[in-house]
């Protein structure tokens, strides 16, 4: 009798110290994934290009120095460091470095939605595929080879000539176009953990299909989805910025980054700075993406970073 509550008594203390020894294992976990990530020099340049990107964008109204829908066009053109117009003005008389700070919002605006739709729409059908194969694995990627046989661009710019000039019709274009890369990743990460032991497990202990695909088999996909998104962040950001450059994005006088460069290139000989600093904004964010992504990919995926 004894003997047996000391047992019961044993099984309960293991039960009880299971859940805390798994979250110390993953803190330890996310804390050698810092220290390797950390050690990546180029990573973190792109972590702290973005990081001063976003403070940049959320500090806007602080840092602006002038209004950045005001017109003034007897100061237009004119260059940078004139009148306190840190990076000169545009056509119109207003300041470039105010209206950039501002178009920072509405870009990081677009990938977080574009981030939050389109993965998500991706790991769903393609864990769904992956999971049940047959006839739903054959018409769901059939549908997701229609729009992966389409650039990205052409396909983005017919949704939002059926949709409609703005930001939120751009950003459900960019989340329409951007899905079927994810979904291949996610089918293909099922595929290899559907036949798996624990999976078989699982089954028998009674859980569902969706139990399954949410619980044990999304997890699994994750680490992959989130490099490809990092990585993607620089092709939604030139997607955006060429729906506005062709003013199909945000509209004026929004401050977008790539509307100001169709803007400035009438003016790219004479006036080079209207055009070629929100070039150089464009580039940086995107720059800082894909450092920032090859970095993650180091840490989430050595054997593929190590290729």
């Amino acid at each position: 009798m004894t003997e047996t509550v000391q047992k019961q008594g044993l099984r309960d203390w293991l039960l009880a110290e299971e859940p805390t020894s798994r979250r110390q294992a993953r803190a330890a976990a996310w804390y050698q994934g810092w220290l390797s990530f950390r050690s990546n020099t180029l990573a973190m340049v792109g972590l702290i290009i973005l990081v001063f990107l976003i403070l940049c964008a959320i500090f806007a109204p602080l840092l602006a120095t002038q209004d950045p829908f005001a017109q003034d066009l007897a100061a237009r053109l004119q260059p940078p460091g004139t009148d306190g117009h840190l990076f000169g003005t545009d056509s119109l008389g207003r300041d470039i470095f105010s209206r950039l700070l501002y178009g920072a919002r509405i870009s990081i605006y677009i990938v977080l939605l574009v981030a939050m739709v389109a993965p998500l729409l991706g790991l769903l059908i393609g864990t769904i595929s992956g999971y049940m194969g047959g006839w739903v694995d054959v018409l769901l990627m059939r549908f997701t080879d229609i729009f992966l046989a389409f650039p990205r661009l052409i396909l983005a710019l017919a949704f939002v000539a059926a949709l409609g000039a703005g930001i939120e019709n751009a950003v459900l274009a960019i989340s329409l176009t951007a899905w079927p890369p994810y979904a291949r990743i996610a089918r293909a990460e099922t595929l290899t953990i559907r036949n798996s032991d624990y999976i078989h497990a699982i089954k028998l202990q009674g859980a569902g299909t969706a139990r399954i695909i949410t619980r044990h088999i999304w997890p699994l996909c994750i680490s992959s989805l989130v490099i490809r998104v990092t990585l993607d962040m620089a092709g939604i950001i030139l997607t955006a910025a060429g729906l506005g450059f062709l003013g199909l994005g945000a509209q004026p006088p929004s401050p977008e980054w790539g509307a100001m460069i169709s803007e400035g290139r009438k003016y790219i000989l004479d006036y080079w700075w209207v055009a070629t600093i929100p070039g150089l904004a464009i580039f940086s964010i995107s720059l800082a993406f894909n450092l920032l992504g090859d970095g993650l990919r180091d840490v989430l995926d050595p054997k593929e970073g190590g290729q």
